[in-house]
């Protein structure tokens, strides 16, 4: 897979959860995405235990309250939809603060953001513990198709590449004395995009050649064998399994 790979949302750290293998974490993460997504929306309760467990996890893997709050804003177009839900759902309505408001809609947007706002947590709190370069190693050793991997693995570095490139154009401008400020300046930013374009395009085949003539043929080679030992798989468990027990008291009571 290459080099280490650090990236924004990953906090350094030698917790427990971090130190757990990422295919563990990835196989938790969605299991319990999974367990939130099929409780009933009208077991309120179990959605606040659901935040329990995750503050829990995020407790044991030392990551501030404030980190995980401000990568949830993420999350804010779907807020914005859900707001919306009670005033154009259609059937029953209830007056709440002097507005007519649809039940169903109510219903639909507390669904929206609760089950919502738990999958961007537990999402988040997997990338704050796991690297990038890691996780590409744990979907490996979930039998992810490899050339999906290796998709995965090249739009993360290459994504890189390209804003580094775009900001070095950008330095270039200003260094020109180029400030973008309206309109008439739509044909410079239209050229930069097409600059870009090509320079990507460009550094992605002399890439392509290096790895050719270094041996590249369509597969890449695994340097580090990530293993899970029983244990492990057990901790890892933990989240999901409480996860699920809540589920099923929300269904049956």
């Amino acid at each position: 897979m290459g080099a280490g790979h650090a990236h924004k949302l990953y906090r350094h750290g030698h917790s427990p959860i971090h130190a757990l293998p990422p295919h563990c974490k990835l196989a938790a993460a969605f299991a319990f995405v999974l367990v939130v997504v099929s409780t009933p929306r009208e077991a309120v309760w179990a959605f606040g235990l659901y935040a329990v467990l995750i503050a829990a996890v995020a407790a044991a893997a030392r990551i501030p309250a404030g980190f995980l709050l401000r990568r949830l804003l993420i999350e804010v177009p779907f807020v914005a939809f859900a707001v919306l839900m009670p005033f154009v759902a259609q059937g029953e309505r209830v007056e709440v603060l002097g507005m007519s408001l649809s039940v169903s809609g109510l219903w639909g947007a507390w669904n929206v953001l609760a089950k919502g706002t738990l999958g961007v947590a537990a999402s988040v709190l997997l990338a704050s513990t796991t690297e990038l370069r890691a996780l590409l190693l744990g979907l490996q050793r979930l039998k992810l198709p490899p050339l999906l991997v290796q998709i995965a693995s090249f739009m993360i570095r290459y994504g890189d590449v390209i804003t580094d490139e775009l900001r070095r154009m950008s330095i270039a401008r200003r260094s020109r004395g180029f400030e973008a400020s309206g309109i008439r300046h739509w044909g410079v930013l239209a050229k930069t995009a097409g600059a870009l374009f090509i320079r990507s395009y460009e550094r992605g085949e002399r890439v392509h050649l290096a790895m050719v003539s270094r041996g590249y043929a369509g597969s890449m080679p695994v340097i580090d064998e990530v293993v899970a030992t029983r244990a492990q798989w057990a901790y890892a468990a933990v989240l999901p399994a409480a996860a699920l027990a809540v589920c099923l008291m929300g269904w049956t009571l």
